[in-house]
């Protein structure tokens, strides 16, 4: 499906939501580089905002001391295509750990927070671009012309991201993950503010079976199909 280039519209944003583990940030980057848009990784101002609070020793659950400490640091935070940026320092590979991932589960869940960040993330949209999340489609771009729900089994889910951490845990038990990952859906799904769900007019695609090139090009497909880009 691959062609030397593609055309996209002006300002098409491209909405990729699904559960952790479900391959958003691969698709998202190969789809990027087809389509020669930036790729913004939302969850990682989350990761950003509880590694932050983890770092300076802050209740996890302390909403209002969090909320205030983001505050703080947002004005020493660079987000780009390349990931976050402190103080002039690439800090993204400190952010993807897995206990950064499960604390940012729940500081996701707090509307304040939520409502901190939307700007943030809307005003780096606005020139187009592909970007994943949980929410993206339904309230960070809910006017994205091209929008994804990407799942997979939580058992496949589990086994990606136990390949990806082992090499710096060995103990790491793919169960663990699996655990970890029903926990963290649970909570994406029943928290009140933006939870995790299906919008409707997204398109579902199930990667459990399919390599994420399989993936891309079902979405490069559905994209030239509802004329939002072309090949040239």
């Amino acid at each position: 499906m691959s062609h030397l280039y593609w055309q996209p519209i002006e300002g098409l944003q491209i909405a990729i939501d699904g559960p952790s583990g479900s391959g958003k940030g691969t698709v998202a980057l190969e789809l990027g580089k087809e389509l020669g848009l930036p790729v913004l990784d939302t969850g990682l101002l989350y990761r950003f905002t509880a590694w932050q609070a983890q770092q300076a020793e802050i209740d996890i659950h302390n909403e209002t001391a969090v909320l205030q400490h983001l505050k703080a640091s947002l004005k020493s935070m660079q987000w780009s295509i390349d990931g976050i940026f402190f103080l002039g320092k690439d800090c993204t590979s400190q952010l993807r750990s897995e206990d950064v991932g499960g604390l940012a589960s729940l500081v996701a869940a707090s509307n304040n927070i939520r409502k901190t960040l939307l700007d943030v993330q809307r005003d780096l949209a606005q020139s187009g671009c592909v970007m994943d999340g949980r929410d993206i489609g339904s309230v960070v771009l809910p006017q994205a012309q091209g929008k994804f729900f990407l799942t997979a089994s939580v058992r496949e889910r589990a086994r990606r991201r136990w390949s990806q951490l082992r090499v710096n845990d060995p103990e790491l038990s793919i169960e663990h993950i699996v655990q970890d990952l029903t926990a963290r859906d649970q909570r994406d799904a029943k928290r009140e503010c933006a939870p995790l769900s299906h919008v409707e007019g997204a398109i579902k695609i199930d990667s459990t079976i399919m390599r994420a090139d399989e993936v891309v090009d079902r979405m490069l497909s559905v994209l030239e199909r509802k004329e939002l880009i072309k090949a040239l």
